[in-house]
């Protein structure tokens, strides 16, 4: 049995192309794990609040001196941080925008990355706790970013991709539907990136 994470980001309902590429990953996962459990967390639908000041100073707080009002402030943040931990794979869809990830995967993002909890300072500099499991970043794009002359201009996957490793996750898979607003090459994207998914 296997607990699948699937973290939802886009704005564009079921047109949106990065949530039809997180289904079909963890259709695949549901597939060769059939015993498998899946929780979807769509950020659109239920956002996960952004910092400010009372929630960044309730995740500053020590455990012990933390108020009533702390504890519920960090509610959302504690119960993403306890599906971060549940999961034995992780799906992020992320469309991609203004050659970024949306401001609401940016707040989940704020609110997992916690000192003494998901990842700690040590001599040796940052350790990451979160330890033992695979991602999946389901990425869909209007232009082609992988390669060529627009890479540079990705500031999406390298991002992620090190904020995951800072937490501890290392195994990440980065599966892409690009060309999306190309002619010819979007008629085949989401297929070609499905196609290029093993699990």
């Amino acid at each position: 049995m296997s607990n699948i994470l699937h973290i939802i980001s886009s704005t564009n309902g079921a047109q949106s192309v990065s949530i039809q590429l997180g289904n079909a990953i963890v259709g695949k996962l549901l597939a060769a794990n059939p015993n498998s459990t899946v929780k979807t967390v769509n950020l659109t639908e239920h956002p996960i609040p952004h910092l400010d000041e009372a929630l960044t100073k309730a995740l500053r707080t020590p455990n012990d001196k933390r108020t009533a009002e702390d504890l519920n402030h960090l509610v959302r943040s504690d119960e993403a941080v306890r599906d971060l931990f549940a999961a034995d794979t992780i799906v992020i869809g992320v469309p991609f925008i203004n050659f970024s990830i949306p401001s609401s995967l940016k707040a989940w993002v704020d609110n997992i990355v916690r000192a003494g909890v998901t990842f700690s300072y040590t001599e040796k500099g940052i350790q990451g706790l979160v330890t033992g499991k695979k991602v999946y970043i389901a990425l869909a794009s209007g232009g082609i970013y992988s390669e060529g002359p627009m890479q540079a201009y990705d500031h999406a996957v390298p991002y992620l991709t090190s904020l995951l490793n800072s937490i501890g996750l290392k195994d990440i898979e980065v599966v892409r539907a690009e060309g999306l607003g190309m002619p010819v090459i979007q008629d085949t994207a989401l297929e070609k990136a499905v196609n290029s998914v093993v699990v």
